[in-house]
């Protein structure tokens, strides 16, 4: 029976297949990403019939990348000593720590955090700096954003500083102007200086146009399973996923971080930056502090990062 396939944006080869033990078949190619429209439509018995699936087509993959909440004190046996050691042991994993002195509020750098970002970076990783934006209502100003961003320049120091880190993203469209103008002052101060963006959860498609990544989803791990922007946001498809991240807590063991690792690598999913702790919060409570500390399994992170870009076996938990 011939089955002819179309699509809008798409071509099929062959357009008409016969069906072979019940099944016609026929290669896909897209030129264009996000969602796309398939029907497939045969007559038998001069009675046609036809169904259609849409399929989401994201731009190709590029490789995961550690983006570390690294919340905590520079010292002797600090967790800062084993970002490190994570950076030395896998160099071919890129690995991004949020630096976060005293919540972003100074007015001179300190001396062991500045340190520790330095051994960090010239270990092969990077630091970006941790600014709160109080999601764009204004009770936190412009202005003093902006002096936060300035600080961490220019006693940090571009060699050390490769990116601003916006937390307390809005995800309302409304608050766009507020946000194009932190990304703006960014972008004058180094065009090459990379803005991740937190919401927390998918925002308005505009976003996109004010950050080069944005943290689609922080939360649990169990919640986490449900990730799914296919019906609800699909233009997240439109983008790389190194345009994506995720943030998850409550990761109780090596083997729940490496299933959550591997969902955000997957084309539903679409991260490219990934973080996953056992460290516990609950935001009901608001008990716990899931960025205090490197999780247990640090270096079984890094490394099922290091064998889901390389397609090996992941390391045994």
């Amino acid at each position: 029976t011939p089955v002819a396939f179309s699509g809008g944006g798409a071509s099929f080869a062959p357009a008409q297949a016969m069906t072979v033990g019940g099944k016609a078949t026929s290669t896909l190619q897209g030129s264009q990403v996000g969602p796309l429209q398939v029907q497939a439509t045969a007559t038998v018995s001069s009675q046609p019939a036809s169904v259609s699936r849409t399929l989401y087509i994201r731009p190709k993959r590029e490789p995961l990348e550690v983006l570390v909440p690294a919340y905590f004190s520079p010292g002797k046996d600090s967790p800062w000593d084993t970002l490190v050691s994570g950076a030395k042991s896998y160099p071919d994993v890129r690995i991004t720590a949020i630096l976060n002195p005293s919540n972003g509020i100074f007015t001179t750098a300190d001396a062991a955090t500045l340190q520790a970002a330095r051994n960090l970076v010239a270990a092969g990783g990077k630091v970006i700096g941790y600014v709160y934006t109080r999601y764009g209502t204004g009770s936190r100003s412009l202005a003093d954003i902006k002096t936060n961003i300035d600080r961490y320049l220019d006693l940090y120091g571009s060699s050390v500083i490769s990116g601003i880190f916006l937390d307390e993203m809005s995800a309302n469209e409304t608050h766009i102007p507020f946000y194009r103008e932190i990304y703006d002052h960014i972008k004058a101060r180094g065009a090459t200086l990379r803005v991740v963006g937190n919401p927390g959860l998918v925002p308005a498609a505009a976003y996109a146009g004010v950050t080069d990544a944005i943290v689609s989803f922080e939360g649990g791990a169990t919640t986490f399973q449900n990730f799914d922007p296919r019906t609800s946001t699909p233009w997240l498809y439109t983008l790389t996923n190194s345009r994506h991240a995720m943030l998850v807590h409550n990761a109780d063991n090596c083997a729940a971080m490496q299933t959550a690792v591997q969902a955000a690598a997957s084309a539903r999913y679409n991260h490219g930056l990934v973080y996953a702790t056992n460290l516990q919060y609950n935001p009901t409570t608001q008990v716990g502090n899931p960025w205090a500390s490197l999780p247990s399994y640090w270096s079984s992170l890094v490394g099922t990062v290091r064998a889901l870009n390389t397609a090996t076996a992941l390391p045994a938990c």
